[in-house]
């Protein structure tokens, strides 16, 4: 026989060897998948990092200019407030205060740079007097501004839509207050104007980049000035637009990055809502521009942080290498050895079981049942056999081929084998359509239990047999039980053989009672 009390000891090498190179790859892609999560990890903070820096920057950008446009339509709202003041006290209809006011509104246009043009409207719209030297021949009932004032009776200052102005064609915001008659109606309007350019000259101050964005918007959206300036844009409706969004959803002061509406483009805003005044100031910078430092900076440690990667994967694989080179003769040879194993257990299974039906074959029987008739020699317990022949199995094999009748001792021989539940109970196939179950320590009545298992375990395949007269196949068996007194050798060997034939004589008995039954299970001493 081949010496295989080495095989544990090669085995348990070769298993404690085999985690070594596991480990080893292990180790390295541990360490690449490291470096990998450490760049990961910089280039995102990096980003996060560089986009709050831009975000501090364009809110402060957003409150220099809030507090400048605050600013310029402060001085203005001071303006009208002191022209409101005048027209109210000393009239405009008597030709001294009226020329006094005019000259007034003319000295004030020149001095505040921020100013346009001032207007005094009548009740009735008409032009009353104005800063410029200019026919007061409109008619101006129709501005969103005056009729506001109209409809309310507040005093306060109102900013307005920008419009084009019917003096001068430029485009203004224009800024207003009511006017009041002594008794509280309504007596008109004073209005200011600041050109729509000077924002244009302010806001131009400030780098926002190539495709950065200066806004100003009134509360509902109205776009008042945009750079990089566009006129059609002005008096346009951007409610929908990122800054109304975030206004409406983060209050006076905010930021995010949003996508425009205009051109698409996704930028970084901040905006800032006027303390006093009804306007937002927003400043944007274009995303894509924001990150192209952070991005070149990132590919540059991406490719070092690779090329680590390539060198690390390449000495790892150079290591793992040696290690399998190294374990190479040893896995043939417990290759080998496996095989031959594998080969004499095939041998053994070849030699002790039915090539046809998997189970047990004869000789395997026979030493079997040498060994439990002596064992139950010394111990004077009882040892069982049943011997089983399926009925009318010619007829079968003449009606439905031998292929159908192979098939057909396969399943028999299954069911046998499934209805031994004991460990030490052994199916076998005896011979032809013969089989045989040994029941070591079984009487006769648990004997004969297992038999009628057997044969109800084969009716219930249902496997059709014409030849048969219950139209399936069935199975009839002859249960013998022996209690062995001890004895000599030769006297076990005698009893064994004689144990099989009266099992066989009760098969016989069995089959002349019409078939598909039981005979036997009752005890006698040998």
């Amino acid at each position: 026989m081949p010496d295989t009390s080495a095989v544990p000891e090669i085995s348990r090498l070769t298993a404690e060897k085999r985690p070594a190179v596991r480990n080893a790859v292990l180790f390295v892609v541990a360490l690449c998948l490291l470096l990998l999560a450490i760049q990961i990890s910089d280039s995102w903070r990096a980003r996060q990092e560089r986009l709050a820096e831009v975000a501090v920057a364009t809110a402060n950008m957003s409150h220099a200019l809030a507090a400048q446009g605050e600013s310029a339509v402060r001085v203005v709202d001071t303006v009208l407030a002191g022209v409101v003041e005048r027209v109210e006290t000393d009239g405009a209809d008597r030709g001294a205060e009226r020329a006094r006011l005019q000259l007034h509104l003319k000295n004030m246009a020149s001095q505040v740079e921020e100013l346009h043009a001032l207007f005094v409207f009548g009740a009735d719209g008409r032009w009353l007097m104005t800063s410029q030297d200019r026919t007061l021949a409109h008619n101006n009932t129709d501005r969103e501004y005056f009729q506001y004032h109209l409809k309310h009776r507040d005093r306060g200052v109102h900013v307005g839509k920008p419009v084009r102005s019917r003096s001068t064609g430029d485009w203004v915001l224009p800024v207003s207050r009511r006017l009041d008659h002594p008794d509280g109606s309504f007596a008109g309007v004073a209005l200011g104007t600041i050109r729509i350019a000077y924002f244009s000259t302010l806001y131009e101050s400030f780098d926002v980049g190539r495709a950065g964005v200066v806004m100003l918007t009134l509360d509902d959206g109205t776009m008042v000035y945009r750079l990089p300036h566009s006129e059609s844009l002005i008096g346009t409706n951007v409610s929908n637009g990122p800054i109304q969004q975030m206004y409406l959803s983060q209050g006076p002061v905010g930021s995010g990055i949003r996508r425009s509406k205009i051109d698409g483009i996704e930028r970084l805003y901040s905006y800032r809502h006027l303390d006093t005044y009804p306007l937002i100031v927003a400043t944007a910078q274009s995303k894509e521009e924001i990150l192209a430092k952070w991005l070149q900076s990132v590919l540059t440690q991406a490719t070092i942080t690779f090329v680590a990667i390539v060198l690390l994967l390449a000495f790892g694989w150079r290591l793992v290498r040696q290690i399998m080179i190294r374990d190479h003769l040893q896995h043939e040879l417990v290759g080998a050895r496996e095989q031959l194993q594998e080969h004499n257990r095939a041998l053994t299974v070849l030699a002790d079981h039915d090539g046809l039906t998997g189970i047990a074959n004869r000789r395997r029987f026979e030493a079997a049942m040498t060994l439990e008739n002596a064992r139950a020699a010394r111990s004077g317990l009882p040892l069982s056999i049943v011997l089983i022949d399926v009925d009318y199995f010619k007829r079968f094999n003449d009606t439905y081929g031998h292929v159908a009748g192979d098939a057909c001792l396969r399943q028999v021989a299954a069911a046998l084998r499934d209805s031994l539940v004991r460990p030490a109970d052994l199916a076998a196939r005896y011979g032809g359509e013969e089989f045989v179950a040994l029941l070591p320590d079984t009487d006769p009545a648990g004997a004969r239990m297992v038999a009628e298992r057997i044969r109800c375990a084969v009716m219930a395949l249902q496997i059709a047999h014409a030849g048969n007269d219950t139209g399936i196949v069935t199975i009839s068996a002859g249960v013998y039980t022996s209690t062995v007194a001890s004895t000599t050798g030769e006297g076990v060997a005698i009893a064994a053989s004689s144990l099989v034939e009266r099992a066989d004589a009760l098969l016989y008995q069995a089959k002349l009672s019409g078939r598909n039954q039981v005979c036997g299970g009752d005890s006698t001493a040998t």
